[in-house]
């Protein structure tokens, strides 16, 4: 046996045998940045990817099972990848879309849900209608990545790549109208419980510390409110008082106005008017003058 018998001899022997090669690998687990619905399907499983996009496996309420490609946030943003994404869609037959994107959706990533695909029951109908909707998902974002041009001519120079393709997360999604809660997370419905009892037991606390501040507060009753008439005038007079060492105001004489003349003793025994003197010099007309006065 020569050398190139036995390398021959054990190629045959350890070569697999073929058989039909599956497009996409199994489903997996959504991640946290997948959309957990578009429009009326909700998402259950990954199916696959490429740099333009994903596939996943989904359902809408009434059980109809599809397959959902949908464009990453890099492909999203490019206006080219967007029509490219349109026209694969619309190369497909009617039948085998079953729902897109709103009209209004120009912000948001777009996505495509595929099939009809009949309910898991073990039969080789159901695989293949499966098979196919991959088929035409991963057909779709083939077109918009545009790995599957044939090639003209050579092969020369560096190869061609897009500038999006590092931005793999799934695209802008929006969820409206807002499902509950536990559609999203089997433990929302608890968790939504627990944060209304404890909102509840804050409350109470609350309101059990304001009773406890305020319930020995004396009760205060207001001011009465004494009505005035109208188009009165509130006058306020304040007393004056002299300030000391200036003596009682008089007068300069009999005559000036102000005056109120007291009766006085006269030499003859009667009683005369006139001024009453006061204490200190007087000044030669008569007029009494402070001591400190001296000019």
């Amino acid at each position: 046996m020569t050398a190139t018998d036995s390398h021959t001899a054990t190629a045959s022997a350890t070569a697999p045998d073929a058989g039909p090669a599956r497009v996409l690998p199994d489903a997996l687990p959504l991640l946290p940045e997948d959309p957990p619905r578009v429009g009326d399907f909700w998402l259950r499983a990954r199916l696959g990817a490429n740099a333009a996009g994903y596939l996943y496996s989904a359902s809408d309420e009434t059980g109809r099972d599809a397959v959902v490609a949908m464009m990453t946030e890099g492909s999203a943003d490019d206006a080219a990848a967007r029509d490219r994404f349109v026209t694969a869609v619309d190369e497909l037959p009617q039948e085998a879309v079953l729902a897109h994107n709103d009209v209004d959706d120009d912000d948001l990533a777009l996505w495509v849900a595929l099939g009809p695909v009949r309910p898991e029951d073990g039969s080789s109908a159901a695989a293949d209608e499966r098979l196919i909707a991959e088929r035409r998902g991963e057909e779709v974002l083939s077109a918009v990545l545009m790995d599957r041009i044939p090639q003209l001519g050579r092969v020369r120079g560096p190869d061609f790549r897009h500038y999006w393709e590092n931005r793999r997360r799934p695209g802008l999604f929006r969820i409206w109208p807002l499902p509950w809660p536990a559609v999203l997370r089997p433990a929302s419905r608890l968790a939504l419980i627990l944060s209304l009892l404890t909102m509840a037991i804050i409350m109470a606390i609350a309101v059990l510390i304001a009773w406890l501040l305020f319930r020995n507060a004396p009760e205060v009753d207001p001011d009465p409110v004494i009505p005035s008439p109208s188009g009165t005038a509130t006058v306020t007079v304040t007393p004056t008082t002299p300030p000391p060492g200036t003596g009682s105001p008089t007068t300069s004489g009999p005559g000036s106005p102000g005056t109120n003349p007291t009766p006085g003793p006269s030499p003859s025994g009667g009683t005369t008017s006139g001024p009453i003197p006061t204490e200190g010099p007087v000044s030669p007309g008569g007029t009494p003058t402070d001591p400190g006065d001296r000019f």
